[in-house]
């Protein structure tokens, strides 16, 4: 009977324990504008998701600001053919989220094209309302 009684628990609880919080599907859809927006090429977009102090780290250790990162996709220097996400995991911590997440796709840099194959942390933090892109480090796996 207890084992009845826990094994009905578990199946009304999980659900619940599952569920994303409503802050983590904000930025879950706040990553997936920034996917988008790097795809298309949108300034107005990246422009509107990313934070003024942007620190992007490259898998090589390179770094861009925000004007560097909007500006090198904008004009297509940075141009993404794909971009798919996969084990993406979410933790908001206040205003702060940390996504993490692979990452592949190809990228044309400069018209050469890059496989992508990368891990990546995101750090996202809610500014007026609003989740902007603050922080990203990326590594080979």
């Amino acid at each position: 009977m207890k084992l009845l009684m826990a094994t009905c628990m578990l199946l009304v609880l999980c659900p619940a324990m599952l569920a994303q919080s409503k802050d983590e599907l904000a930025v879950a859809a706040a990553a997936e504008s920034l996917r988008k927006a790097m795809l298309d090429n949108d300034k107005t977009a990246l422009d509107k998701l990313v934070a003024a102090d942007l620190s992007y780290v490259h898998s090589s250790g390179s770094f861009e600001d925000k004007s560097i990162f909007v500006g090198d996709i904008a004009s297509g220097k940075n141009d993404w053919r794909t971009l798919e996400i996969s084990n993406q995991v979410i933790t908001v911590l206040g205003d702060i989220a940390i996504v993490r997440h692979k990452a592949t796709g190809e990228l044309y840099n400069n018209g050469k094209p890059v496989d992508i194959n990368i891990s990546v942390m995101q750090i996202w933090q809610k500014q007026k309302g609003s989740w902007k892109f603050l922080a990203r480090q990326a590594f080979k796996p």
